[in-house]
């Protein structure tokens, strides 16, 4: 009889607890891979031109465990963003292959707040090389589009940017970034000049997008970069550049398969410990 009721307690508290705890790791994983409130986006990039390859960690604040690692982070390299839960953060970025607690070379903070994007990036020379976090833009006005530009070009200090004639950046120096500009939706030209030289790249800014504009060192000479913030003015982030990764890049939300997988076999284990129980009980 002892048996009985030991085996009987333990069919169904085994059951009840794959079922919570399927139900609690759905809802865990609901909460940090969707928009919504409690969720922010975050991107990071390495647009130093002369710094070699780092190691880029992200932080949650008080947390030694980093979220996320990026290996071998080279120059032009922006990764997407990664949801995560609003919040106090930190970056850190180490030389390519350190140890992940050796000192940082850089650092910084950031504060996540929900329904908000950053960009925490790597800008200026090597000898004066510092973390921006930018604030990203996510809506534009109906109909049209809205473009900045980051000045990453160590042969050309100096740019001015335009689309189809409009001025986006005038005479910005590197290592800086311009604010946004609303501009008329459509396919265009790109021009980037240092006053004697221009380079023009054909871009194409759909209605309700925002666009990053990154000019930067090619290996060929001077390159204009076309990143996507935001489409569709659906409050959320429309990803990033991934090119360039090495090791592990980051990681977008994870399946909840294998989670509805607990789910149900606690259910079935739950059914099953129901199902002994009555028949102990008849007996």
């Amino acid at each position: 009889m002892k048996v009985r009721k030991i085996t009987r307690r333990a069919l169904a508290t085994t059951g009840l607890l794959a079922l919570g705890l399927g139900l609690a790791v759905v809802g865990t994983a609901r909460a940090s891979g969707t928009s919504g409130s409690g969720t922010g986006w975050i991107r990071l990039a390495h647009l130093s031109p002369n710094t070699p390859a780092v190691d880029v960690y992200l932080y949650s604040f008080g947390d030694s465990n980093a979220m996320i690692v990026l290996h071998h982070v080279t120059y032009g390299t922006v990764s997407p963003y990664e949801a995560v839960s609003a919040g106090d953060y930190s970056v850190a970025m180490r030389a390519a292959g350190a140890g992940p607690t050796t000192a940082a070379v850089l650092s910084t903070s950031v504060d996540i707040s929900a329904g908000h994007a950053y960009t925490v990036v790597g800008l200026g020379p090597e000898s004066g090389l510092r973390l921006a976090v930018l604030d990203d833009q996510l809506i534009t006005q109906p109909g049209h589009s809205m473009v900045r530009v980051i000045e990453a070009s160590l042969k050309q200090r100096v740019a001015t940017v335009t689309f189809d004639g409009q001025m986006l950046a005038s005479k910005l120096t590197f290592g800086s970034v311009s604010s946004y500009q609303t501009v008329a939706a459509g396919s265009g030209t790109v021009s980037v000049t240092d006053g004697t030289s221009k380079v023009n790249s054909a871009v194409a800014l759909k209605a309700d997008s925002v666009h990053t504009l990154v000019v930067l060192d090619g290996a060929n000479g001077l390159e204009c970069v076309d990143l996507l913030d935001a489409a569709g003015n659906t409050a959320a982030p429309a990803g990033g550049v991934a090119t360039g990764f090495g090791g592990t890049a980051p990681h977008g939300p994870s399946s909840p398969l294998p989670w509805l997988a607990a789910i149900v076999a606690g259910l079935a284990l739950a059914a099953t410990a129901g199902v002994r129980l009555r028949r102990l009980s008849r007996a």
